[in-house]
């Protein structure tokens, strides 16, 4: 596979990087939260993406019980298309995804699992027909979300996607420590990838800073590619709770 066409995969599975919510720390059992909402940047050298949803929990986010989501995602990437004799391409991309899914809730242990539908669109200039996801597709996508304190001044965070669109994946693990008993700090790692593309990036977070129903997350980081393309990355995301 070329360049240009390992780029493209690079902007097809970034889809999977932004349908993980991303880290989202157990809420405690005071709160009596029934709906997440979440939005996030995901930039680096070749796309910026932008995602929003919410998760829905009929019986509450403090006992295991059933999950609904709902994400749209959408960003620009550019790539040079071997197809077009290394012409620069720019593309845009619009996700959407619909997911039932279970909350497993044990003590300071939570996990997210969905399983649903998802549609990607893809616009591209000047039109590069070597593109398989040129246009619209239809697929399913399963992902996890996993928040865990092994202590109370301690967390481990993973989260991870896989779509039929692609065979593309992502995942991403976390760890970090309490600081000023006010948010978390720590190194990440993620890896992506599909159809013989891989991206990795080693960063640091902060996690879970909190402003009244709010929580705040922020990364930065190197990424590198198995076409040895590097470049910085910087990650935001937030989440509100709703009673």
């Amino acid at each position: 596979m070329g360049w240009g066409e390992r780029v493209r995969a690079a902007a097809r599975v970034a889809a999977c990087l932004v349908c993980c919510a991303g880290p989202s720390p157990a809420l405690s059992d005071e709160d009596e939260t029934h709906l997440l909402l979440f939005s996030g940047r995901d930039l680096w050298r070749s796309g910026a993406f932008l995602y929003g949803g919410l998760i829905f929990s009929p019986g509450g986010f403090d006992d295991s019980g059933f999950l609904l989501k709902l994400l749209y995602s959408g960003g620009a990437y550019r790539y040079r298309a071997s197809d077009l004799g290394g012409e620069r391409v720019i593309g845009v991309e619009a996700v959407g995804h619909v997911a039932p899914g279970f909350l497993i809730k044990r003590g300071s242990f939570e996990g997210k699992f969905f399983f649903g539908l998802e549609q990607q669109n893809h616009w591209l200039w000047p039109d590069d027909p070597g593109n398989k996801l040129r246009g619209h597709n239809l697929g399913l996508r399963m992902s996890f979300d996993i928040w865990y304190e092994p202590t109370p001044n301690t967390m481990i965070a993973a989260d991870g996607s896989l779509t039929s669109v692609g065979a593309n994946y992502s995942g991403r693990v976390g760890a970090g420590v309490r600081v000023f008993d006010q948010f978390y700090v720590g190194p990440e790692t993620q890896v992506y990838g599909g159809d013989g593309y891989r991206q990795f990036r080693l960063g640091a977070h902060i996690t879970s800073m909190k402003t009244d129903t709010t929580e705040w997350s922020a990364a930065v980081g190197w990424s590198i590619d198995t076409d040895k393309q590097s470049s910085p990355y910087v990650r935001l995301g937030v989440l509100q709770r709703v009673n």
